[in-house]
């Protein structure tokens, strides 16, 4: 047998062999989009720069499998994303993370956007200097 023949051979065998682990894998396990509601802070709600908050959220009934379980947590102004990241690499089934209130503009539109595997926001609340 030719050595061209024999690379050809062990390519064919090669290819056949992966198509056969992938062919009778496991299947995948389903994954559940989880966005739980933002809690505080809520309307009303006045942060001053500099302060530390607990931004919290619901996470009484979580789905079984949750597609990314790390959080990522920033600031919105209106219905512009921030470039501000208030806290990221949390557990997002904690309910709840210490965040500093950082310097922006004062303003009455501001809300926090939780991430994980879906991107939700809070209601809109007051951030003073």
């Amino acid at each position: 047998m030719s050595s061209r023949t024999s690379s050809l051979l062990l390519f064919v065998l090669a290819f056949f062999g992966v198509f056969l682990q992938l062919a009778t894998a496991a299947p995948l396990e389903t994954r559940d989009v989880y966005a739980p509601p933002v809690l505080y802070p809520h309307a009303g709600t006045v942060w001053y720069t500099g302060q530390t908050h607990n931004v919290s959220w619901d996470v009484s009934s979580p789905p079984v499998n949750i597609t990314n379980k790390v959080g990522l947590i920033y600031l919105r102004k209106g219905v512009t994303s921030t470039p501000l990241i208030l806290a990221d690499g949390f557990d997002i089934l904690l309910g709840r993370i210490e965040v500093t209130v950082p310097w922006v503009f004062e303003g009455d539109d501001y809300s926090v956007v939780l991430m994980g595997d879906s991107g939700n926001w809070g209601q809109d609340f007051t951030i003073k200097q």
